[in-house]
This record gives structure tokens, C-alpha cells and sequence, in this order.
């Protein structure tokens, strides 16, 4: 069975999403694996575009990497993000982040990292 076009590229989004993350944190992709409990040969086939996580894997790759769990399901495609114009559907500030097609995935890191830096607890 083909995997339809734009699904592929969401993986592959995805996949490159959580490389870049998980890079920013400095894990290796052993670390992920152990901070997931998912095998290392599954996350590197996620981060290559090969594989669609499921909803478990997700969050646990969300809590290792401190992100919320809606921005992994925004990049899935799983979630679609929420109308901007509407006062009562706001996403946070990385799902927005995310979401803006201007940004290079460099500049999403940059940002997210920033935004991080400034709202991680200490």
C-alpha cells in the first residue's frame, strides 16, 4: 500500500521536528530512546519520515523533549491548529510558533528555544 503524498511529508516534517528537538536538547537518539522506553531503531525510522508514531509514543516523546503534546500533534497532523481569528481558540505560543509558514524549521528551533529559555521553571 503507497503512502499518499502529503501523509509522507507530514511524517517527514514530523520526523525532522523531533530531530531538531532532540538535538537542541543534546540527546543522542539513545537518550530519547531511554527517557521514551522506545526502541532506538523506531525513533530514528519517526525521524526519518518512515514510521507514524502512535498516540503513546507521541507523548512520551513530548514529555522527554519538553514539549506539549499538542505541538507533536499539530506537526503529525493528527490535530489541526486552531482558527487564529478566533478569540476563544488562541494556540500557545509554540503551536504558533510552529504553524507559521514564514518561519524556516531553523527559526522555529531558534524561537522555540528562546521561548523555552525565558518559560522553563527553575
Amino acid at each position: 500500500m503507497a503512502v499518499d503524498d502529503g501523509v509522507r511529508e507530514q511524517l517527514q516534517s514530523l520526523g525532522s521536528f523531533i530531530r531538531t528537538q532532540r538535538k537542541q536538547a543534546q540527546m543522542s537518539l539513545r537518550d530519547l530512546a531511554e527517557a521514551t522506553n522506545v526502541s532506538n531503531p523506531y525513533l530514528s525510522q519517526i525521524e526519518r519520515g518512515l514510521h507514524q508514531p502512535s498516540m503513546r509514543v507521541l507523548k512520551s516523546i513530548a514529555v522527554a523533549l519538553n514539549l506539549s503534546v499538542e505541538t507533536l500533534l499539530v506537526r503529525s497532523g493528527l490535530l489541526e491548529p486552531e482558527d487564529a481569528d478566533d478569540p476563544l481558540h488562541q494556540p500557545d505560543v509554540e503551536t504558533a510558533i510552529l504553524a507559521d509558514e514564514r518561519l524556516s524549521d531553523d527559526q522555529r528551533a531558534s524561537l522555540l528555544a528562546v521561548y523555552r529559555s525565558y518559560t522553563r521553571p527553575t
